[in-house]
């Protein structure tokens, strides 16, 4: 049964509601101990001196930050003492925002936040942030750390998910690759045949479909080998053959693709009918905004692909790469 990592209060205006957090995800690895092979005993670590190899006492340790390299600032706990946030056990909400504002990257630790004894007024919160489509932004301290935390309704419970602060999110302008991003000018032909492939590869996502088959082959050998059963490794997977030419391996994904529709039938029918022999017939220029899709989904007409702009005169465009947030 799972047991709460922390119990405080909601609050927002006046009205406060007692709560606690439960862990939403529960990680799964595998972990090995180092063993002496000549007595299988475990290894331990000893906090040594790097000068001298000798063991430092505990007494003897203090905490240090380096400011150049080599030369580092002692600092004292009870220095740190008067920073560390008080444990003021509450959740406080301080806005209410679109949960699209709020970029992913800023998703930290989820939390199940379920009620302590408070369920009316917790499933009032939750209604009332479900009927407005909002998402509650606040901030509260867990293990002497403050955190900011995003509150959102999802099927009539209430989610927490800790979040990282704005200077702690990288700055994408900082990436020097990126930079070469503003001379990209993609081919009309190019990017028709990746929309498809976008396109036949859409579906439901099902996160049941995805494994960690590492962590259960390690445990079926570990399972095997206590059992004293023989073991035989799999057949390592070929390598993907290493396609240079782009149009070339745009074409081969969309067949593969279209093969592998077959196998999972929960993606979407339709396909355009653009094939690999059909790609000269795009014209170069930019595509045309795609329009709603039909109730029912049905197949792409093969004379979509031969449109062309209204003034058939006009010099071939090219579709240049959006530049980089």
């Amino acid at each position: 049964m799972p047991r709460p990592v922390w119990s405080g209060t909601i609050s927002f205006g006046l009205v406060t509601i007692p709560v606690k957090l439960f862990h939403a995800v529960s990680r799964k690895n595998v972990s090995f101990n180092q063993l002496d092979d000549r007595s299988m005993s475990r290894i331990r670590m000893k906090k040594v001196s790097a000068d001298t190899g000798e063991d430092v006492p505990d007494e003897h340790i203090v905490k240090g930050y380096e400011v150049a390299k080599g030369r580092y600032v002692v600092v004292d706990p009870d220095e740190l003492e008067p920073f560390i946030p008080a444990a003021t056990k509450a959740i406080d909400l301080e806005e209410f925002v679109d949960l699209a504002e709020i970029d992913p990257v800023f998703f930290d630790t989820p939390y199940i936040v379920a009620p302590d004894n408070a369920a009316k007024p917790y499933m009032l919160l939750t209604k009332a942030m479900e009927d407005a489509g909002k998402v509650a932004v606040g901030t509260f301290v867990m293990r002497s750390k403050q955190y900011v935390a995003a509150l959102r309704p999802v099927d009539g419970r209430l989610m927490l998910s800790t979040m990282a602060f704005a200077d702690e999110v990288v700055d994408p302008a900082t990436i020097d690759e990126l930079g070469a991003l503003e001379d990209v000018t993609l081919n009309a032909k190019e990017l028709a045949m990746a929309e498809q492939l976008v396109e036949s590869l859409a579906g439901d996502f099902e996160p049941e479909r995805f494994n960690d088959s590492y962590r259960e082959q390690v445990l079926d050998l570990i399972a095997k080998k206590a059992a004293g059963e023989a073991f035989e490794a799999p057949e390592p997977a070929a390598a993907a053959p290493q396609v240079i030419d782009l149009m070339a391996a745009l074409e081969a994904s969309v067949k593969a693709a279209k093969g592998a529709r077959v196998r999972h039938p929960t993606a979407l029918a339709t396909v355009s009918d653009i094939d690999a022999g059909d790609a000269d017939e795009v014209e170069d220029v930019a595509p045309a905004k795609k329009k709603a899709p039909a109730k029912k989904k049905a197949p792409a007409k093969k004379a979509a692909a031969k449109k062309a702009p209204a003034k058939k005169a006009a010099p071939a465009k090219k579709v240049a790469a959006r530049k980089s947030a």
